[in-house]
């Protein structure tokens, strides 16, 4: 499937409420880093809420608009761009308890209630990950740094979807490295030298999820 359709689709899926918690961290996130995405997401709000008003079987209230805003929200004056879904969450990426996959390469597991997998992924400069595809979807969100794969290169507020169809090998700039958000829908298929006993450990590690 095209990716613009299922960037759309996300967004879309964001305004409707209907994403579940990591899927809804994820794209809060991508709305803040990408200014495209978040006019989009403004659109389908707005079609909703026509959608809604249309409906006469769904009781209304009058509200004012403090009534939609919280107390946490209301009391903020200006935007900080070092405060971000993500920061909010877990705080500062250079405070994250990072731990190591393989030299060069580290993670950081959400550890939501979710049946999606939400993770950070960091590569030090010029460090790739292997070549691999992926049963499910797979969602990237550049948080910091750039990477590039077979299919380009990707910087901060970039989004990459991946599906069962793609085989990628991404790598870090070599001059910034690269930080990143992750889902996977369900789990990474390894190709290459590598391949099987990466698959093995895969297979092994999902009995303790």
């Amino acid at each position: 499937m095209n990716e613009t359709i299922l960037k759309n689709q996300l967004i879309f899926d964001f305004a409707s409420g209907s994403l579940g918690p990591s899927k809804s961290i994820f794209a809060s996130t991508y709305l803040f880093l990408n200014s495209k995405a978040s006019i989009l997401n403004k659109t389908f709000e707005h079609m909703l809420g026509e959608k809604l008003l249309e409906n006469k079987e769904t009781p209304l209230r009058k509200l004012k608009y403090r009534d939609c805003i919280s107390n946490e929200f209301n009391s903020i004056k200006t935007r900080d761009d070092q405060t971000t879904p993500i920061t909010k969450l877990f705080g500062s990426l250079e405070k994250i308890n990072w731990k190591q996959v393989y030299r060069g390469f580290s993670e950081f597991n959400a550890n939501i209630d979710d049946t999606d997998e939400l993770k950070l992924i960091k590569m030090d400069p010029g460090i790739s990950a292997p070549h691999h595809s992926h049963g499910g979807k797979e969602y990237i969100l550049v948080l910091d740094g750039s990477f590039s794969d077979e299919n380009g290169t990707y910087q901060k507020g970039d989004l990459q979807i991946n599906d069962q169809k793609i085989r990628h090998t991404p790598t870090a700039s070599k001059d910034e490295g690269c930080v990143c958000l992750t889902i996977t829908e369900k789990d990474v298929i390894f190709f290459g030298r590598y391949g099987s006993f990466l698959n093995l450990f895969t297979f092994i590690k999902s009995f303790f999820k």
